[in-house]
């Protein structure tokens, strides 16, 4: 029996569109995608921060302090490697475990954290599919639980979630300020949680 013969080819880079494959899309939903997306980055670095702020201002007993001292390294650690999913619960731990924590909606905050950040799986890890009539794409995204992604995004819809995590970002900081301490890096108002003398 004769194998058949295989068409094979290569695709022709030089007849790609300009900005292959992200032409169909106006430069505008890329601006924003992008802005959205930093904003994720910037919410990270807060919860990192805001861990740092909660870990570092409680106060231990002296039986604790050792094994607490310890057990920090590693904590500040994760702050900058967790993705924003851990991050979000390792924020609520350490504002829990902070007795002069005066913020009472801290598990609402995180839930809202762990919800945007479904949304910025879609946004980091889908593949946008071409746009319809009105600039709306559904781009392929499935998770770990096998679940589609089925909405379409626009312009409008990254702009709104741009606002909302921005606002998160803004809540998690205020929880820190809340307690009269400076927020790390921010140099407002506020008590510095480290004097540098």
């Amino acid at each position: 029996m004769k194998t058949a013969e295989l068409n094979s080819s290569i695709i022709n880079r030089k007849k790609l569109p300009p900005k292959f494959p992200t032409h169909m899309h106006a430069p505008k939903f890329w601006e924003q995608l992008g802005r959205t997306i930093a904003t994720y980055g910037f919410l990270e670095e807060v919860l990192g921060k805001a861990i740092f702020a909660f870990s570092a201002t409680t106060n231990y007993r002296s039986i604790e302090i050792d094994a607490v001292y310890q057990a920090w390294l590693p904590q500040l650690e994760r702050a900058l490697t967790d993705p924003l999913s851990n991050l979000a619960e390792a924020y609520g731990k350490a504002a829990r475990q902070n007795p002069e924590t005066t913020t009472k909606n801290v598990d609402e905050l995180v839930a809202h954290i762990k919800k945007a950040a479904v949304i910025r799986n879609v946004l980091c890890h889908g593949s946008w599919r071409m746009p319809d009539a009105d600039g709306a794409s559904v781009p392929l995204y499935v998770n770990r639980h096998k679940q589609v992604f089925d909405d379409a995004i626009d312009l409008a819809y990254l702009e709104k979630v741009q606002t909302h995590v921005a606002e998160l970002a803004c809540n998690v900081r205020d929880t820190v300020t809340h307690m009269g301490w400076q927020f790390p890096g921010g140099g407002g108002p506020g008590k510095p949680i480290i004097e540098w003398r």
